[in-house]
C-alpha cells in the first residue's frame, strides 16, 4: 500500500488511483526564460522517484509536464537580448533537457507548451464566461473568485487575507480593472510590440494559471490522480487552477496534491537578491557529480526545506562514491577475470540460503518509498547492500589473490544485482570511477607523524584536517594507540 501526504486534506492518505492500474500525473513545469536552478532540481528529482516507484509497483503511469513559453519574464528577457520570445523559449527548453537528462530524470510522456494550447485555453475561458465565472473588460478577461464557493481550500487562506500577487505577475493597471481585488487574469489584452493570439475578446495572450488547467484537461481529462509542484505554487497558482477547472467542469481537478519544500542556501532562502542563487549548470560545472546532487536531494524528506551547504554536498559526494563503487562491482569482475557467474549458476541451492536476507532488504526499501516517498530510508538500504561490495573491492585492490568461497561469491553477486535494481528506482546510475591522485608512502608517513604530534599538543583541528586530506587521496588512517597509526588504501 502506498501512502502519500495530500496537501489538500493535510493528511497522509492511502493512494488509490481512479482506474485500478492506470495513474495520471500532472507536474507544473518551468517558465523557460533562464537556466534551471537548485529548486527545480529538488522538485523534479523527487517527482521522478515517485514516478519510477509507481512504475516499479506495476502501475501504468501517464506523466505530463508543461512548459510556460509565453510570460512577462520571457518577453523581458527577449527585449534585453534583442531577440524573440520564441528564440528565448526554445533555447531554454533545450537547456532544460540537458540539465534534467544529466540528473537522470525521465522525460515526461507529454510536455505541452502554452503556445500550442491557445485553442484549449480559449475554449476553457469561454466555458467559464458562459457560466458566469469570468468577465471581460476592454479585451482582458478575469476569473471571479466569488463564484468559486471553495476558493482557498488548498491553501487554507481566507479570501481577504490572500496575497494574490506573491509571484509578482500582476500590474497596477490590472488591479484597477478587477471587480474584486483577488480576481485574476485569464486572458490579457495585447500590448504594443508583443506577441499575441486571436480570441473572441481580441488580440492577446493567456494568463499564467489558465494554461495548466487547459493542458490538464487536454492531456489527461477533467479529473486526474496526482498534481505535483513546489510549495511556492500552492497559492495562488494551484489555488487558481482548482477554481478554474472545478468551476468549469464541476469535478475535482485532482485527488492528490503533492508539494515539495523549498531550497535554502546556508540557511537563507535562495534568491538572486541575496546573491546565493545557483543554477544546476553552475553546480555541475564546479565539479559536483550529477548523481551526488541527486543523492543530496534525496537524503531529506521531500516536504521539508532543503538546506544547501558546501559541507552537505561534500558529505553527499563522499557517500555517493561508496554506492557508485559498489555499482561498479561487476566491471571489476569482468576486468579481473574473476569467475563468479559460472560457479553461481551451477549451485542454485546456495542462492536460496541468501534469499531471505535480500527479501527483507527489498521489503524495507519498498516500505520506505510506500511511506510518503521516504527516500532517506530507501537510501539506507542501498548503503547496506553497497557495504560488502565496497569492502570486497578495497580488499581486492590490496590483495588480488584474495580467495573467496562459493557462498561468498553468490552473496556478493546477489547483493550487486539487487543494488542495481533498487538504485534504478531512485534514479541512480553508475558514474565513471575517478581515480584519486596517488601519494608517495614517504609523504603519507610524514603526514601521519605530523598528525600524531598535533594530537599530542591537542591541536585536534589540524589532526582532523590531515585525516580528511589523506582520505581524499584514498588513504584511511587507523589509530592503533595514541602513539601508533597505520593506514590502508580505500
Amino acid at each position: 500500500m502506498i501512502k502519500l501526504f495530500n496537501s489538500l486534506t493535510k493528511n497522509i492518505e492511502l493512494f488509490k488511483p481512479i482506474n485500478d492500474n492506470d495513474v495520471t500525473i500532472y507536474c507544473c513545469g518551468v517558465t523557460v526564460y533562464d537556466l534551471c536552478h537548485l529548486g527545480h532540481a529538488r522538485s523534479y528529482i523527487v517527482w521522478d522517484v515517485l514516478r519510477r516507484f509507481l512504475i516499479f509497483k506495476g502501475y501504468e503511469v501517464k506523466f505530463v509536464q508543461n512548459f510556460t513559453d509565453i510570460d512577462d519574464k520571457i518577453l523581458k528577457r527577449a527585449r534585453e537580448e534583442n531577440t524573440s520570445m520564441k528564440e528565448i523559449s526554445e533555447r531554454n527548453i533545450q537547456e532544460f533537457f540537458k540539465d534534467m537528462d544529466s540528473l537522470g530524470i525521465m522525460r515526461a510522456d507529454k510536455m505541452p507548451k502554452a503556445t500550442n494550447n491557445i485553442f484549449n485555453i480559449v475554449e476553457l475561458i469561454k466555458i467559464l464566461e458562459h457560466k458566469g465565472c469570468a468577465y471581460s473588460i476592454d479585451g482582458d478577461v478575469y476569473f471571479s473568485v466569488n463564484k468559486s464557493k471553495n476558493y482557498g481550500k488548498l491553501s487554507n487562506q481566507k479570501i481577504n487575507q490572500q496575497n494574490i500577487n506573491q509571484q509578482g505577475r500582476i500590474t497596477s493597471n490590472e488591479e484597477e480593472k478587477k471587480i474584486h481585488p483577488q480576481d485574476f487574469a485569464l486572458w490579457k489584452k495585447a500590448k504594443n510590440n508583443e506577441p499575441f493570439f486571436d480570441s473572441p475578446w481580441g488580440s492577446g495572450r493567456p494568463g499564467w494559471h489558465i494554461e495548466c488547467s487547459a493542458m490538464v484537461k487536454a492531456e489527461l481529462g477533467e479529473t486526474i490522480d496526482i498534481h505535483l509542484g513546489g510549495s511556492d505554487l500552492i497559492f495562488p497558482h494551484h489555488e487558481n487552477e482548482i477554481a478554474q477547472s472545478e468551476c468549469a467542469y464541476e469535478k475535482d481537478l485532482a485527488n492528490y496534491w503533492l508539494h515539495n519544500g523549498m531550497v535554502n542556501v546556508n540557511g537563507q532562502k535562495m534568491s538572486k537578491s541575496l546573491k546565493n542563487f545557483t543554477t544546476i549548470r553552475d553546480l555541475l560545472n564546479s565539479g559536483v557529480s550529477p548523481m551526488a546532487l541527486r543523492y543530496f536531494v534525496l537524503t531529506v524528506n521531500y516536504r521539508k526545506p532543503l538546506d544547501f551547504t558546501d559541507e552537505a554536498i561534500k558529505s553527499s559526494s563522499e557517500a555517493w562514491k561508496n554506492i557508485n563503487m559498489a555499482l561498479s562491482f561487476f566491471d571489476l569482475i569482468k576486468e579481473s577475470n574473476i569467475l563468479f557467474e559460472e560457479e553461481v549458476d551451477d549451485d542454485p541451492h546456495l542462492i536460496k540460503n541468501h534469499k531471505n536476507i535480500f527479501k527483507l532488504k527489498k521489503q524495507k526499501f519498498i516500505e520506505s518509498l510506500s511511506n510518503d516517498i521516504n527516500t532517506a530510508s530507501a537510501i539506507s538500504v542501498l548503503y547496506e547492500l553497497s557495504k560488502p561490495l565496497k569492502n570486497f573491492i578495497n580488499q581486492y585492490k590490496r590483495n588480488a589473490n584474495n580467495e573467496l568461497t562459493k557462498d561468498r561469491k553468490i552473496f556478493l553477486l546477489e547483493s550487486w544485482k539487487l543494488l542495481v535494481d533498487l538504485s534504478n528506482v531512485l534514479g541512480f546510475k553508475k558514474e565513471k570511477l575517478i581515480e584519486r591522485k596517488t601519494i608517495e608512502e614517504s609523504d603519507i608517513l610524514k603526514l601521519v607523524n605530523e598528525r600524531l604530534l598535533a594530537k599530542k599538543v591537542k591541536d585536534y583541528k589540524k589532526a582532523d584536517n590531515i585525516r580528511s586530506m589523506l582520505k581524499e587521496k584514498g588513504i584511511e588512517l587507523i589509530d592503533k594507540s595514541p602513539d601508533v597509526t597505520t593506514w590502508i588504501n580505500i
